[in-house]
């Protein structure tokens, strides 16, 4: 509320109020843990191993799922309960809280967070071909936030 009120009517937040804001950035965090913005990612195996009796061969594509890591009790105490203030200080475990993957395999998607996206054609149709999709493959201009 501190950094509401120090606003103007019209003035948008800045990246100053944004470091401010720790509870609201916990929060944030919370909400991607019990819902990451994409739900996992395949990966090709590049060495034989043994999971759980099974053999799993150099060469397969395997899928990893977000949710096995972010609902993991090890990690995070009463996964389902809503917690923001596991956030708090360290926070979790290094690679226990993976919205974006983690390592050299990181969501190059990430950084597009830090941009204002703006459509390049405002009212571009939507086609089906069978799953609805932009008719012109949706092109947009990137402008950085200030």
């Amino acid at each position: 509320m501190e950094i509401a009120r120090s606003k103007g009517p019209d003035e948008l937040l800045n990246w100053e109020d944004i470091q401010k804001m720790r509870y609201s950035w916990m929060v944030a965090c919370e909400v991607m843990r019990l819902s990451p913005p994409v739900p996992g990612a395949f990966r090709r195996v590049i060495t034989d191993f043994s999971y759980s009796g099974f053999t799993i061969p150099k060469g397969w594509k395997t899928h990893w799922n977000v949710y096995s890591t972010h609902l993991d009790h090890r990690y995070f105490p009463d996964p389902e309960k809503f917690d923001p203030s596991r956030f708090q200080g360290r926070g979790p475990a290094p690679f226990t809280f993976v919205p974006f993957g983690g390592g050299p395999h990181m969501c190059p998607g990430k950084e597009y967070a830090r941009f204002r996206w703006k459509k390049a054609i405002p009212d571009e149709k939507i086609i089906y071909k069978p799953l609805p999709v932009p008719a012109s493959d949706l092109p947009i201009r990137i402008e950085p936030c200030i």
